[in-house]
């Protein structure tokens, strides 16, 4: 019976997490599904690679479809052992997104607890967390994984601080559990965030430990966490050690090229350009957003209702009332720094009431770590606005120039925001009995939050209501709607000012109620709570609702296959496509046909440049080199239509010469104008050990044949007859880490030619040519998985052991 009044309020709140995520996206309850625009592309972009798993009943690793050819890494490849993922499975039972939703509410309630929260204030703190604006929205587009290690974020950060607090075996198998699950989320630069966190946290134990000359718990502390760490990063190795192979590979690598498509020399060999990685800067005025969402705006598709100024203009247009009322609920609102905001990032104005409340009345230390969290990841946040600390970061923090977007750090904000309002009115009312401590702290609080809102109501004035892609309207539509855009951006600004202020002294009211006795604590707790989690609610769904649900066949097919599409299908060999409109960034193309494009976070960086330095300056060349038999483009109609390419060298040839060079810049030079059905270009410095023959100047037997005669994603069988030994060329992106290359059954060298390309010496006679791709790193990383994984199921059957023993003993003492 005492087990069961110990566990039953945590099994209702599991209960009331379960209701309200399947409540908040209900349509999941009628068979719908989201439609997220990224998980769009993503689907097509796997398909060839979900294909060849209901056929095979085997993982391909490696995709045809997209951008010539690339490891499907972090397309979703299953791995070898992978049981944390299965234990992620069973926690995320619910239907998508449903799913993210309880694992945001689930993970945040673990960290509540820890910090001594009771179960009713934990769970209304982590609907207040997983209502963030910011987390509903990036479920609405279709960033999972970024959800998903948000999700897991607060039990990590619970599992150090149990550690900390010297519950080595708990605090060790959750940490364990925990990082194991954060990282099998495979969104490496959420993870990142969180690794910055965990330093301000650990930095503030170990000051406290050394103050205190506690040296031997904090060494026990650090041995734990190091072995948790390691445990936890050996139970994902095959995801890690493949991402690590392939990121060499990918457009987040340093360039091997010394200068810029337009010919200039490149300032510096980083993978991502400091203008790319700040692209998406928080405006440092814009950081009040937290407080009042749509004090900029709100988004770039902003839905202003009738009532506003941009309605009565359309209608005084003569548009039609229902015309007009269908292009207001679409505005472009959102005028701050960042090229595209779906949603503004909204915190709620009662959790940073309540946030702030802690800063006055909470005695544990621990709120400045929070506090630190959050102020530091919003200056962060302002990239390129606050260049001092950014560029610092960018040049000597590792690691930190291989993420874009560096806004989205504010995720660790929105973690701690939440965690000190729960701090906040925790404390509020462990302080029932001294009155003058409440009163003090809550009206020091009011003054502060009504400071703020008051300072934005007069500066006002400073700000121009301009956007960054204002110009754009002035020339489309003339300065008379640019004007009345600013009219509703202006209202916008005071309309949500004089709620968030209407927030703030409703929340202030109630709390001082409460002091005077007037509702007791659990009303006032419901109240507060009900206005913190409402608050949210409201916002979210003018970004993420019903109406972004449709049904499943949609989502499982996405796009619709043209006219161009179907002519092109009927061709039945072996060929590559070029969509002109998806411009390298779009993955319509590679749910239909071998596309040299695709959709990507991490694109194969060579492939990438190859577009930059030559087909983006109509150098067909490489397209014929590339195998792209067909090009889409769009008629005067809007209508793709397939445009065949006659010269495309097919998917092998024989040249006759050997174009010899010593470096990437030569190589990409060459191909200016290369013929390369005649001439192959090969940089001799790096890859002569692979191509023993390429000084003997000679010139190779082009008279023979070869063909395809088996072409699958990671295997390809030819047929060769030639009368003398040739070098053959296959419009196949060169891999080297995976692909091998046999004649006859026998290993056999193959090695780069023009620039992405791979090639290899055909003897004479008659052969048979295989491409196998076999990933050591599968196996290797396999095996790691397997040993660390048994270690983690070794650890907790004896940490569990060990702590009933103990708790066994101080029963019988």
């Amino acid at each position: 019976m005492k087990i069961l009044n110990k566990f039953y309020p945590h099994a209702l709140v599991v209960m009331g997490f379960i209701l309200v995520s399947l409540i908040y996206f209900y349509p999941v309850l009628q068979g719908k599904q989201i439609f997220q625009s990224d998980i769009a592309q993503y689907t097509g972009m796997a398909k060839e690679q979900n294909d060849f798993r209901a056929v095979e009943h085997e993982e391909p690793y490696w995709t045809n479809s997209a951008f010539g050819g690339m490891p499907t890494y972090q397309l979703g490849a299953n791995y070898p052992y992978d049981f944390v993922g299965k234990i992620d499975d069973v926690l995320r039972f619910l239907p998508r997104p449903a799913d993210y939703l309880f694992l945001y509410f689930l993970g945040f309630y673990g960290l509540l607890l820890v910090l001594k929260t009771d179960p009713l204030k934990a769970f209304i703190g982590a609907i207040a967390f997983g209502f963030s604006t910011y987390l509903i929205i990036i479920l609405g587009v279709g960033h999972n994984a970024k959800a998903h290690a948000i999700a897991y974020m607060p039990l990590v950060i619970a599992g150090f601080i149990l550690v900390f607090q010297k519950k080595y075996v708990w605090g060790g198998l959750l940490t364990m559990f925990a990082v194991a699950l954060e990282i099998n989320a495979n969104h490496f630069q959420m993870t990142y965030y969180l690794l910055i966190f965990l330093l301000i946290l650990s930095g503030y134990f170990a000051f406290t430990f050394i103050k205190e000359k506690q040296y031997k718990p904090l060494l026990i502390a650090t041995g734990v966490l190091l072995a948790a760490g390691i445990f936890a990063i050996g139970s994902n190795a095959g995801n890690l050690l493949a991402t690590s192979e392939y990121a060499k590979f990918s457009t987040r690598s340093n360039s091997e090229l010394t200068y810029n498509p337009d010919g200039s020399k490149k300032e510096n060999e980083n993978a991502l350009s400091r203008e790319y990685i700040t692209e998406y800067s928080y405006g440092i005025a814009e950081s009040f957003n937290l407080i009042a969402p749509r004090l900029f705006g709100g988004s770039n598709h902003e839905n202003v209702g009738t009532d506003s100024s941009m309605y009565q203009f359309m209608i005084a247009h003569q548009v039609p009332s229902s015309d007009a009322e269908n292009f207001v609920s679409a505005m472009p609102t959102y005028w701050g720094d960042q090229p595209i905001v779906a949603a503004p990032a909204y915190i709620g104005v009662v959790v940073f009431f309540l946030a702030v409340l802690a800063l006055f009345i909470d005695d544990r230390k621990i709120k400045y770590v929070f506090l630190a969290g959050a102020l530091f990841s919003l200056v962060l946040s302002w990239g390129k606005n606050f260049s001092l600390l950014t560029d610092f970061f960018i040049d000597y923090v590792p690691m930190y120039d291989k993420f874009r977007a560096v806004s989205s750090i504010q995720v660790i904000l929105e973690l701690c925001f939440p965690v000190l309002a729960v701090m906040g009115i925790q404390s509020f009312f462990k302080a029932k009995d001294e009155p003058k401590l409440q009163q003090k702290a809550l009206v020091q609080t009011g003054v502060f939050g009504m400071g703020v809102i008051v300072i934005l109501v007069i500066a006002k004035g400073f700000f121009h209501f301009t956007g960054v892609n204002d110009n754009y309207f002035l020339e489309s539509y003339g300065p008379d709607f640019v004007d009345v855009l600013k009219e509703d951006r202006v209202t916008m600004y005071y309309a949500d000012l004089l709620r968030s202020g209407f927030l703030i002294v409703v929340t202030f009211v109630v709390l001082w109620f409460f002091i005077k006795k007037t509702f007791a604590q659990t009303t006032t707790l419901i109240i507060v709570g009900l206005l913190m989690i409402f608050d949210l609610f409201f916002v979210d769904k003018k970004y993420v609702s019903a109406k972004d649900f449709v049904s499943p066949a949609q989502i499982a097919a996405p796009f619709q296959e043209s006219g161009a599409d179907s002519k092109i299908l009927e061709d039945k060999s072996i060929y590559r496509v070029f969509e002109l409109n998806g411009n390298m960034s779009s993955a319509r193309a590679s749910y239909f046909h071998n596309s040299i494009g695709g959709y990507h976070a991490a694109k194969p960086r060579r492939m990438q440049q190859l577009f930059d330095y030559q087909i983006a300056k109509n150098n067909f060349e490489v397209l014929n080199m590339l195998n792209v038999k067909y090009v889409i483009q769009t008629d005067s109609t809007g209508t793709p239509t397939p445009i065949i390419n006659p010269d495309a060298n097919g998917n092998a040839w024989f040249v006759s010469s050997v174009k010899l060079v010593n470096k990437p810049d030569d190589v990409m030079k060459a191909l200016n104008s290369l013929d390369t059905k005649k001439t192959a270009v090969f940089n001799v410095r790096e890859h002569e050990g692979k191509f023993r023959n390429a000084r003997m100047k000679k010139q190779w037997d082009t008279t023979g044949t070869i063909a395809v005669e088996v072409y699958k994603p990671n295997y390809i069988k030819y047929k060769s007859n030639t009368t003398k030994d040739a070098l053959a060329v296959f419009s196949e992106i060169y891999y080297k880490n995976g692909w091998n290359a046999y004649i006859d059954g026998e290993l056999k060298d193959h090695f780069p030619v023009d620039y992405v390309l791979r090639a290899m010496e055909i003897p004479g006679g008659k052969h048979t040519i295989e491409f196998k791709f076999e990933p050591k790193v599968i196996k290797t990383g396999g095996t790691i998985t397997l040993i660390s994984s048994i270690g983690m199921l070794v650890l907790l059957v004896g940490g569990v052991y060990f702590e009933n023993r103990k708790n066994a003993s101080k029963i019988k003492s």
